[in-house]
């Protein structure tokens, strides 16, 4: 990870559970975020902050919560929660938002305004940006407008060109966008969700989506399937002429029991 700039990792898709024996299409998700947390901390040094974009506990439990909020406190790195469709947000909030660890809309820091969307639809796997959620996107890209904004969500924000993964898409997202076209210091979207690597560039703006920390789908396929990778996790260095480097890393193989021939879960 560059020196300069604010520096960022991202951990997305844990999938955590109550039992910590439990798994994952075959995988214990609780030893590969240990593992994926150990190597990135190892590799990236100390970033500047930690962001965990969604799905982090897979049965939204509260031990579930309690086991990653222990293990985010270990770090000391200031770190911030935002859910995915297996998350119940207000039991984030309560449980997650004490000590480094936040579930809180925005942070400045450096030349960057964090923003953190919940994208989740009550009852449904699918993404939206409701009103209330636009209506705070537009008061946070109003009072930062010198600030370069990086926008962080749990849904992509585009198709990845996978039909069963595009139907829970973000909904509508015309609206969303047309608003992040008023404010030019909006330079990228970040989300999880999808299990793989996407990078993209839509409307000037950069869109990355990136590997989970458990189980990968592979990409382009119509129909579920699960991709033999590792889990893995995304770093950032956001730069203070609102570039952003970016890349990828992953455990060295992929742990014993993966579930090649599951049809979902």
């Amino acid at each position: 990870m560059p020196a300069d700039g604010l520096n960022v990792l991202q951990i997305t898709d844990c999938h955590l559970y109550a039992d910590p024996s439990r798994c994952l299409l075959g995988i214990n998700t609780l030893e590969t975020f240990d593992q994926i947390l150990e190597q990135a901390l190892r590799e990236a040094g100390r970033p500047d902050l930690i962001m965990a974009t969604g799905d982090l506990v897979h049965d939204a439990s509260d031990s579930g919560y309690k086991r990653l909020l222990g293990r985010f406190k270990l770090t000391e790195i200031p770190t911030y929660c935002l859910p995915g469709n297996h998350d119940q947000p207000g039991k984030m909030t309560q449980l997650l938002n004490q000590d480094n660890v936040h579930c809180i809309p925005s942070v400045q820091a450096k030349d960057w305004s964090l923003v953190f969307l919940d994208s989740t639809i009550p009852g449904s796997d699918g993404g939206r940006i409701d009103q209330r959620q636009m209506a705070l996107l537009k008061q946070l890209l109003e009072e930062h407008p010198d600030k370069n904004t990086l926008i962080s969500m749990h849904h992509h924000p585009l198709p990845v060109g996978s039909r069963w993964m595009d139907t829970m898409v973000l909904e509508q997202p015309q609206a969303f966008f047309d608003l992040l076209q008023k404010h030019p210091q909006v330079k990228g979207l970040l989300c999880g969700h999808i299990h793989q690597n996407f990078e993209a560039t839509y409307q000037g703006l950069k869109i990355l989506g990136s590997p989970s920390t458990c189980v990968q789908f592979t990409a382009g396929e119509d129909d579920f399937a699960i991709d033999p990778a590792p889990p893995g996790y995304r770093w950032l260095s956001l730069q203070a002429d609102g570039e952003i480097v970016s890349g990828l890393s992953a455990l060295p193989e992929i742990p014993s029991g993966l579930d090649l021939a599951s049809m979902g879960y």
